[in-house]
C-alpha cells in the first residue's frame, strides 16, 4: 500500500470518526429536544424537529398505527404581502404551485397521484400565511412528498397555464359575489386603515391579475415568488407510520432543495383602524335575511401571551351563555340568537377582540340599546369577573382536555403542527393551544382596559338598511355607510330591566371528578341488551383510546314527524324550543368537556350526548325532562318561526350548485318536503298548534338507543331507565320505516330552476339501479377513477368554472355519480356539451385501464372505506349509522370494500356506459334564464317508486 493510500485511509477514518461524532451530537441534541417536548400523556406518537441547512424547520411525526400519511407546508406569506396593483397575487401563486414542476411537468399529475392513492389535497391563503396540505395512503408518502416538495423548489409557472388559471381565480371570485360573508368582509376591508395591508382586495380577479403585452402577469408572478417564498419562512409537518429516521430520510434531500433567500416575515405595524375614526358604526346591506352586530376592539398582539391566554380568559366571560350572562339576558329578551367572543386577527403587531351577535328583527330595531348593555357587562367583568376560581376552572378543563387528547386525522394534525411550529417554540408546539400556566390578573385587566367605548368599531349587517348616503365596496358592490359614534351614546343607561339581570357565571358543576377508566376489554361491536318497553338498547364498552369519555344516542322515531310539510315544520320549531330552554343551564356542561345536540331528522328526533362520562347522566336527564314537557312561549315561538321563514327564503339566494343539489335531494328522498311547502306551513302554524303537536309527537314512537365508550352495562341500563320513565311512559310503540330514495325513469330527466345569480349552476345526477353492495361498489370506484380527469379537463384545461367536481352522490345507500359545475361564463348548454365530450372521450381511457391501475384505484377506495378510527366519536357515529340501517353485523364498510375488490373492468365499463354515456336513470338540474319547469317536475318526481333494495344492500 502506498503512502498516499495510507494517508487517504487515515483521512477517511478521521472523516468517519468526525461524521460519527457529529451524528451523535445531532442525535443527542434531537433527543434532548424530544424530551423537552410537552405532549399529552395520551399521545404515543414520536416527534423530531429538523432545521435544514436552508433554514426550513420541520416537525416529523411517527405514528406506527397510521394507515394514512400527511404533510403540510406553511409559508409565512399571505394576502398581506400582495403588491399594490396586483391584489390577489398570493392567492394566485397558491393556485399555480399545483400546476406543474420541473420533475413533474404535467399540470394534473400531482392531483392524479394523490387521488389515485386514496388521498386528497388542498391549500388556503390567509392574511399572513399560505398553507398547502395533502394526505395519502401511508405507503405512498415518499413519492407524494417528492411531488409536494418540487412545488416549492422548482415550479414551472407555464405561460399558458398562468393565463388559464387567472380565469379560475376570477371564477372563485364571482362565485361568491352574492355571499353575505364575503360581501361583509369587503366592507370591513373598506373601513379599515388604508395604510394597513388588510384593506386590500385579497382574492384577485381578471382585473388585478391582468395579463396583457403591456402588463404581463407571469414575470410579476415569478418575481413575487422570488421576493416572498423562501425556505427560512417555511415550516413543514410530515406525519406517517414510518420511523423518524425514515421520515427524515424522505424529507431532508427533497426540502433542502428549496432556496433560502434570507427573507424576513413582513410586519404590519399600522393600526387596523385609524385612531381618529373611533368610535364609529358601519352599517352594511345584506342580500339574505341575516342580521348581525359586531363590536371590534383594537388590542395589542397576543402572540407572546400564549402561555397565559388573557384574551381567551376575557372572551370566555364575554361569550358565556349561562344564566345572567350577556347572551342569556339578551336572548331571553328576544334580542339575539347567538353571541360569541374571541380574538379576530392577530398580525403579531396588533390584534382585535371581537364580539359577534346574530340579532332577531327586534334586536336589530333596538341594537342601539344593546351597545350600552355590552359595556355594562364589560364593567361587571372588571369589577367581579377576575377571580382565581374562574381561572382554575379554565385551567382544569384545559389540562384535562390535553391529558385525554384524542388524535385527529393525519392531515388535520399536520396542518395544525405546521402552523403552530411557525408561532411557538418547539417545546410548546403540541401543548400551546391548551396552555394556561398561571393566574394573570394584570394581563386580564390590560385586555379589559382596551374594551372601552372610545376604542370600538361597531358593524351592523342587515337586509335593506336605511342608508342616507351609501358607498359601495369596490369589488363586491356592497352598500355601506359609516357614522360617527359618541362615547355618550355607548355609555348611556342601558335598559334597567336588562342591566339588572347581568351577573357573572356561577361555579361549574359539570367539571368531571371521576376520570377513571372502567374495567373490561373493549367490545368488538355493540350488543343488544334487550328491548325494554319497546326501547332497543345497544351497548359497547370501549376504552381503546384511554379517554374516560362516552357517547349516547337516542332516536325517537315517530310517524308524526314526517306526516306532512307542516309536521316537519312543527318538529323543527319544537326542537328549537327544547334547545333554547336547555342552553343557559347546559352551557357549563359544554365548557366542562360535555357536548349535546337535539336535532330533527327524516324519522323523528335524535338526542346525542357525549364527553366525559362522569356527569353524562345529569346532562341526559335534563335534556329528556325538557323534551318530555317543553316550555313553549309566544316570544320564542315567533322568533323561531321567523328564523325558519328567513332560512327557507334564504335558500333561494344560495349558490347555484347548492340549489341544484337541494332540488335533487328534495325530489328523490322520501320524507323531504319542498322549500315552498315548508315555507307556507311556517307562515301559517300557531303556538296553540305547536302545543298540541308537542303533546302528541311521541304518542306513537319507535325508540332506539346506543351507549358507547367508558360506560358499564349497568350504567347503560340506568340511562335507558331514564328514557323509559321520562319519554316512553304510556306511549304506544310502533315501527317507523326508514326513508328510501325514489327511482328515476329510464331516460334522462331535465329540470331548469330559476336562480338569481350571475353564475350558471349544473348538476348531473346519475343513479344506480339498486342498493346492492355490488352496485354501490361500481359507482364508488367509477367516481374515484373519473374525478381527477373530470376536474383537469373541465376546470384546468377548459376553465369553465372554479367549482368543478365529480363525486359519489350516494343517498341512503342508493349509489349515484354526480357531475357538478358552476360557471361564470358558460351557459348550461355549453357546460352539458363539454361534459358529453369529456364522457365520450373518457370511455377510451377507461377501456384501456390496465390491471395494475385498476387495482391501485380500488385500493384508494378501500383505504378510505376502512380508514382507521382515531377518536371515540368516529366509532360511535359509525355504529349509529349501522343501527339506523338495521345492520346488526356492523360490517357495512367491510362488505362494501369486499365488493370493490371484486369489480371487474367489464362491469365498470358497463356501468359507465349505462350511467354516464346513455344517462339511464339520470337527472340533470341546471340554472339559467330559460323557462323553468321545476315545479311540475318536482311533483312528478316525488310520485315515483323507490329504488330496489337488493339482497345485502344494507338499506
Amino acid at each position: 500500500m502506498s503512502t498516499g493510500t495510507r494517508r487517504e485511509v487515515s483521512m477517511h477514518r478521521t472523516l468517519i470518526q468526525t461524521l460519527t461524532l457529529l451524528t451523535l451530537l445531532i442525535v443527542s441534541s434531537l433527543a434532548i429536544a424530544t424530551e423537552q417536548l410537552k405532549k399529552s400523556p395520551n399521545d404515543n406518537n414520536q416527534y423530531r424537529l429538523l432545521e435544514l441547512d436552508n433554514g426550513l424547520r420541520a416537525i416529523l411525526v411517527s405514528d406506527p398505527d397510521a394507515d394514512k400519511a400527511a404533510a403540510s407546508m406553511n409559508v409565512a406569506v399571505g394576502s398581506g404581502n400582495d403588491p399594490s396593483g396586483r391584489e390577489g397575487m398570493a392567492h394566485f401563486l397558491e393556485h399555480m404551485l399545483f400546476l406543474g414542476t420541473e420533475k413533474y411537468p404535467e399540470a394534473g399529475e400531482y392531483q392524479q397521484f394523490i387521488k389515485s392513492h386514496g388521498g386528497s389535497h388542498n391549500a388556503f391563503t390567509a392574511f399572513q400565511d399560505t398553507n398547502y396540505f395533502f394526505d395519502v395512503e401511508a405507503r405512498f408518502l415518499e413519492p407524494a412528498l417528492d411531488r409536494f416538495a418540487q412545488q416549492f423548489s422548482a415550479p414551472l409557472f407555464t405561460a399558458d397555464l398562468v393565463d388559464r388559471e387567472r380565469n379560475a381565480v376570477h371564477s372563485e371570485y364571482t362565485s361568491k359575489l352574492k355571499e353575505d360573508g364575503r360581501r361583509f368582509y369587503s366592507v370591513k376591508k373598506a373601513t379599515s386603515n388604508p395604510e394597513h395591508a388588510f384593506s386590500q382586495f385579497a382574492v384577485g380577479n381578471l382585473s388585478t391579475l391582468e395579463n396583457t403585452e403591456e402588463n404581463p402577469l407571469r414575470p410579476d408572478l415569478i418575481q413575487f415568488w422570488k421576493d416572498h417564498y423562501s425556505a427560512n419562512v417555511m415550516t413543514l409537518a410530515v406525519y406517517g407510520p414510518q420511523s423518524l429516521d425514515d421520515l427524515e430520510r424522505m424529507v431532508h434531500p427533497r426540502f433542502s432543495a428549496i432556496e433560502n433567500r434570507q427573507l424576513t416575515v413582513m410586519e404590519h405595524p399600522a393600526p387596523l383602524y385609524p385612531e381618529s375614526q373611533l368610535p364609529a358604526k358601519v352599517t352594511a346591506d345584506a342580500i339574505k335575511d341575516v342580521r348581525t352586530l359586531n363590536l371590534s376592539f383594537p388590542i395589542p398582539s397576543q402572540d407572546d401571551n400564549y402561555r397565559t391566554k388573557p384574551a381567551s380568559y376575557v372572551a370566555n366571560l364575554l361569550g358565556h351563555e349561562g344564566p345572567g350572562s350577556l347572551f342569556d339576558v339578551l336572548k331571553r329578551a328576544g334580542l339575539v340568537e347567538s353571541l360569541s367572543a374571541g380574538l379576530g386577527m392577530d398580525t403579531g403587531s396588533n390584534a382585535t377582540l371581537e364580539i359577534n351577535m346574530a340579532l332577531t328583527p327586534k334586536g336589530l330595531k333596538y341594537h342601539e340599546d344593546i351597545l350600552p348593555l355590552v359595556f355594562d357587562y364589560i364593567d361587571a367583568i372588571r369589577e367581579a369577573g377576575i377571580t382565581e376560581q374562574y381561572f382554575q376552572e379554565m385551567q382544569q378543563v384545559a389540562r384535562m382536555d390535553f391529558r385525554f387528547r384524542e388524535q385527529r386525522d393525519p392531515v388535520q394534525e399536520a396542518m395544525s403542527l405546521a402552523s403552530q411550529l411557525r408561532h411557538y417554540p418547539y417545546e410548546d408546539v403540541l401543548s400551546a393551544p391548551w396552555l394556561i400556566e398561571r393566574y394573570a390578573p394584570e394581563q386580564y385587566k390590560a385586555i379589559l382596559d382596551e374594551l372601552t367605548p372610545d376604542n370600538v368599531m361597531v358593524f351592523v349587517l342587515a337586509p335593506d338598511p336605511e342608508l342616507a348616503a351609501p358607498r359601495e365596496t369596490r369589488w363586491y358592490n356592497t352598500p355601506w355607510q359609516l357614522t360617527e359614534l359618541s362615547t355618550e351614546e355607548l355609555t348611556a343607561d342601558a335598559p334597567e330591566v336588562l342591566a339588572s339581570q347581568l351577573r357573572m357565571p356561577a361555579a361549574n358543576p359539570f367539571i368531571a371528578e371521576n376520570l377513571d377508566m372502567i374495567t373490561g376489554d373493549t367490545m368488538p361491536e355493540p350488543v343488544l341488551l334487550g328491548s325494554q318497553d319497546g326501547l332497543d338498547i345497544w351497548y359497547a364498552r370501549d376504552t381503546r383510546f384511554g379517554t374516560p369519555k362516552a357517547n349516547v344516542y337516542l332516536s325517537l322515531r315517530t310517524p308524526a314527524a314526517r306526516a306532512s310539510a307542516r309536521s316537519s315544520v312543527l318538529t323543527t320549531l319544537l326542537v328549537d324550543a327544547v334547545n333554547t330552554n336547555l342552553n343557559a343551564w347546559a352551557y357549563s356542561a359544554r365548557l366542562a368537556g360535555l357536548d349535546y345536540s337535539v336535532y330533527p331528522h327524516l324519522r323523528g328526533v335524535t338526542v346525542r350526548v357525549g364527553g366525559y362520562s362522569d356527569k353524562l347522566h345529569s346532562l341526559l336527564f335534563r335534556i329528556l325532562t325538557q323534551l318530555s314537557d317543553p316550555t313553549l312561549t309566544e316570544q320564542r315561538f315567533e322568533i323561531a318561526r321567523q328564523n325558519l321563514v328567513d332560512s327557507l327564503e334564504n335558500k333561494a339566494k344560495n349558490r347555484p350548485v347548492e340549489q341544484t343539489s337541494e332540488f335533487i335531494q328534495t325530489a328523490l328522498l322520501e320524507g323531504v318536503w319542498s322549500t315552498e311547502d315548508k315555507l307556507i306551513a311556517a307562515q301559517q302554524v300557531s303556538l296553540d298548534e305547536l302545543n298540541s303537536f308537542s303533546q302528541a309527537l311521541f304518542s306513537q314512537v319507535d325508540p332506539v338507543m346506543l351507549t358507547h365508550g367508558n360506560l358499564t352495562r349497568s350504567s347503560a341500563l340506568n340511562l335507558a331507565a331514564q328514557v323509559r320513565a321520562l319519554i316512553l311512559d304510556d306511549n304506544a310503540i310502533t315501527e317507523v320505516e326508514r326513508s328510501r330514495v325514489r327511482q328515476l325513469p329510464a331516460n334522462e330527466t331535465e329540470v331548469s330552476i330559476s336562480v338569481n345569480h350571475p353564475d350558471t349552476g349544473y348538476t348531473l345526477y346519475m343513479q344506480g339501479s339498486d342498493t346492492s353492495y355490488e352496485e354501490r361498489a361500481r359507482f364508488r370506484l367509477l367516481a374515484q377513477i373519473i374525478s381527477s380527469p373530470f376536474y383537469e379537463t373541465i376546470r384546468t384545461q377548459q376553465q369553465l368554472g372554479y367549482i368543478v367536481y365529480a363525486t359519489p352522490f350516494e343517498m341512503l345507500e342508493t349509489p349515484a355519480l354526480g357531475f357538478v359545475v358552476q360557471s361564470p361564463t358558460a351557459s348550461n348548454q355549453q357546460i352539458d356539451e363539454a361534459v358529453r365530450e369529456f364522457s365520450a372521450a373518457f370511455e377510451d381511457r377507461l377501456n384501456s385501464l390496465d390491471d395494475a391501475s385498476l387495482t391501485r384505484e380500488k385500493q384508494a377506495v378501500i383505504s378510505k372505506l376502512l380508514e382507521r378510527d382515531r377518536q371515540l366519536g368516529d366509532i360511535s357515529s359509525r355504529y349509529w349509522q349501522e343501527i339506523d340501517r338495521s345492520n346488526d353485523q356492523f360490517d357495512s364498510r367491510e362488505q362494501l370494500a369486499d365488493a370493490v375488490r371484486k369489480v371487474s373492468r367489464e362491469e365498470l365499463l358497463e356501468t359507465y356506459r349505462h350511467a354516464v354515456l346513455e344517462r339511464d336513470h339520470s337527472l340533470r338540474v341546471v340554472t339559467g334564464k330559460e323557462q323553468t319547469n321545476a315545479d311540475s317536475e318536482l311533483v312528478r318526481l316525488m310520485s315515483l317508486p323507490p329504488v330496489t333494495a337488493q339482497s345485502g344492500a344494507g338499506a
